[in-house]
This record gives structure tokens, sequence and C-alpha cells, in this order.
């Protein structure tokens, strides 16, 4: 196996490219042969620059519609499985909060956390802190939402809860366990100001749930290729979303969304979000000159 002193830019970004498309750690080991930890150890470095880059770079967005919507997964054992212990470590349900413009497809913010109310007052906060101009929302029937979109817009925002039913249609029969429910109707509230009825709806930050889960191995059901930690959890998720806003051509509009919301000029690849990490490292401290440690007296 091959340790991080020994990698170059190419193998590096070769790491950080297999994850990016889905890989789990293991299969990135077999495909790539480098250790399990230099890559988790480079996943973290790489994550944090990925967040810090979105964090000063998607700001002062000019969007008009948002989609915001929360998608589940879990970290080491399931909520009802995870012991006080575990809990307290980081264990059980973990919920990502994704906002998505409609028209670039960006992804503007995102948390991951529990799904109550502190942690969506924290996640509208954060979306309407990277706003420019007034915008209409669209999230589901979840609660916590109204309170959070009080908190962060008041009343300048126009805001709609579209809720989907679900149930079984007449005539057919019984279900088996893993298959989903059916869409048998909605239900629409115009919460604040005037939104646009053509334009209330979530189906774009659905179709990135299934992306997530398409493009992330942590996310993938009845598998064992969930997360072990919290912190590695996070840091999949802060590289996906780099890779998806600027590495990732979307299919429909033929550049990346950071391209399409004019904040970005060109593809970003994988070599140079490595240059950006290499930058961002702190610099070797040159050694002095070995002293001998005074003898100590009686």
């Amino acid at each position: 196996m091959v340790s991080m002193n020994c990698l170059d830019t190419q193998a590096r970004a070769q790491v950080i490219r297999c994850l990016a498309e889905g890989n789990s750690i293991r299969s990135t080991v077999r495909i790539t042969g480098v250790a399990k930890n230099t890559i988790v150890n480079l996943l973290l470095e790489v994550a944090e620059v990925c967040r810090e880059f979105q964090d000063h770079t998607l700001r002062n967005l000019k969007c008009k519609r948002l989609q915001l919507d929360e998608i589940w997964s879990f970290v080491y054992a399931k909520e009802k499985n995870a012991s006080e212990a575990q809990k307290a470590n980081g264990a059980g349900d973990a919920w990502t909060w994704t906002a998505i413009d409609a028209d670039s497809k960006l992804i503007v913010s995102w948390l991951v956390g529990n799904r109550d109310s502190v942690c969506a007052t924290e996640f509208v906060k954060d979306v309407a802190s990277r706003l420019k101009n007034r915008v209409q929302i669209t999230t589901d029937g979840h609660k916590p939402y109204l309170i959070a979109m009080e908190s962060a817009f008041g009343a300048d925002v126009d805001y709609a809860m579209l809720q989907k039913i679900y149930g079984k249609p007449l005539g057919k029969e019984q279900e088996t366990r893993y298959s989903p429910a059916q869409c048998i109707g909605i239900k629409i509230d115009m919460v604040t100001g005037d939104p646009d009825p053509g334009h209330i709806n979530t189906s774009y930050v659905e179709r990135q749930n299934l992306s997530m889960r398409m493009s992330m191995r942590r996310f993938t059901r009845l598998t064992n290729g969930f997360s072990k930690k919290v912190t590695n959890h996070a840091a999949a998720v802060a590289l996906y979303f780099f890779h998806y806003n600027f590495c990732r051509v979307h299919q429909t509009l033929r550049v990346t969304p950071a391209m399409e919301a004019g904040i970005a000029d060109h593809v970003f690849d994988h070599e140079e979000l490595i240059a950006m990490v290499d930058a961002a490292a702190p610099k070797a401290v040159a050694r002095g000159p070995y002293k001998k440690r005074a003898a100590i007296s009686n």
C-alpha cells in the first residue's frame, strides 16, 4: 500500500476522483492501491478546503427560486439501534439539509445534523445570508421550516409549502416492504408573500437527493458502506457538493452549476482541487540546528 508521503498530485487526484464518483473507501483502496488510512486522511484534508472555498464563494447569489429539502442517512448505527454512549459520539440518524437553485441547479447551502427546528433555523439562516435579492422558496410540509423561515427572512420572502400525499391506490395489491408508496395527491400552502403557483415544486431538490444516494456510497441503502464516524460523513458530503457544483458538467445545462450561476468561468478538475489543498497547507518550518539537552545536575 502507498502512504501519503509517496503520493503525487495525479495519485491524490485519482483518489478524490474515485470518492467523488461514488466509490467506497475500500473499493478506492483496491482501485488505486493507496492505504485506507491515507485515503481517509486525504478525504478530511480535501473536504476542509472544499468547505472553506464554497463558504467564501457562494455569496451574493442572484437566485430567484430555491427548493429546500432534507435527506436521511445514518452514522455507525440507526437511531433506534444506537446506545446513548454511541449517540454522544455522533452515532444515529444524520439528516443532510440542502438548498438548490431551480434555475442554475447550484447547491446554495447544506447542513448535516438532526431533523429538528434548531438545525432547520441554522440552515435557513445560512441560506438567507448567501442571497442578494428576494427569492421564492418551496419546501415540503416539515413543520420546523415555518419557524426557520420566520426567523431568517421575516416577511421578505415568497414562501410556499408543498406536501405530497402518499398512499396505496384503490384496487392495488399489497406492496412489498421496500417498494415506495405512490403519490396520490399534493397539498399546497401559501405561507408568506406572493409565490408564483407555476414554480411551486420540489422536483429539483428531490432529484438531487437521488444524485446524492447514487454518488456517495455512504448514502446507499441496505449496504454496509455507511459512515462509521460523523466527521468522515460530513467530509464526504462537502467533497460531493464541491464536485457537483464546480467539477461535474450538468447534463441538461452543458456546463457546471457554478458556471451557470456566474460564480465560475471554467470546469474545475481534481488536480486543481489538489493544488488548492497544497496552497492552503501550512508551510513547513525549517528546523534549527540540533542541540543536545543540557545535563540535569543534582
